[in-house]
C-alpha cells in the first residue's frame, strides 16, 4: 500500500509530503491564509496530478500507435465553487499541446481514453462534480 508521510519543515503551514520512494513535494497556504509561499497549494497538486496521469496515458497510447511525439506541455487551469467550503475544482481546463509528426485524430482519442476511462485523478474528479474541459493542439515538426 503506498505511503505518504508529511512534516512540517517551514514555519506554520510549510510541509514535506515524501513517498517511499523518497520523492518530495513541498506544500504551502497561501499568504493570505497565514502561508509563507513554500511550496504548492493542495488543490493546485490535484491539478498537477490530473496532468501527469493523463500525460503518462497520452504518451503510452500515442507510442502504441506509433507516433512521432517529440515534446508534450499541458497548461491546466481551473475554478473552484465560490463561497463553499469545502470549495472542490468546479471547472477545470486543460491545452494538451503535442509536438511532432502526430496525427491529430489519434492524439483527440487518447486524450478522450485517458480523461473517460483511464486516468483514476480524472475519475476522481468527475465522482466531485468538476466539468473538465478539453482541447488538443498539435505543433508540426518543421
Amino acid at each position: 500500500m503506498p505511503t505518504i508521510k508529511l512534516s512540517r519543515v517551514s514555519g506554520d503551514f510549510g510541509f514535506e509530503a515524501a513517498d517511499e520512494y523518497g520523492h518530495i513535494v513541498k506544500m504551502d497556504t497561501s499568504e493570505e491564509s497565514g502561508g509563507q509561499n513554500f511550496g504548492v497549494r493542495p488543490m493546485q497538486m490535484l491539478l498537477m496530478g490530473l496532468g501527469g496521469c493523463s500525460a503518462i496515458d497520452v504518451i503510452s497510447i500515442l507510442k502504441k500507435q506509433r507516433q512521432d511525439v517529440v515534446d508534450y506541455k499541458m497548461v491546466i487551469s481551473g475554478d473552484r465553487e465560490a463561497g463553499k467550503e469545502p470549495s472542490l475544482w468546479e471547472t477545470i481546463n486543460i491545452e494538451f499541446h503535442l509536438y511532432g509528426n502526430v496525427d491529430e485524430e489519434k492524439a483527440r482519442k487518447a486524450v478522450e481514453l485517458s480523461l473517460n476511462k483511464y486516468c483514476s485523478v480524472a475519475a476522481t474528479l468527475y465522482k466531485a462534480n468538476a466539468n473538465i474541459q478539453w482541447e488538443v493542439m498539435i505543433h508540426p515538426a518543421e
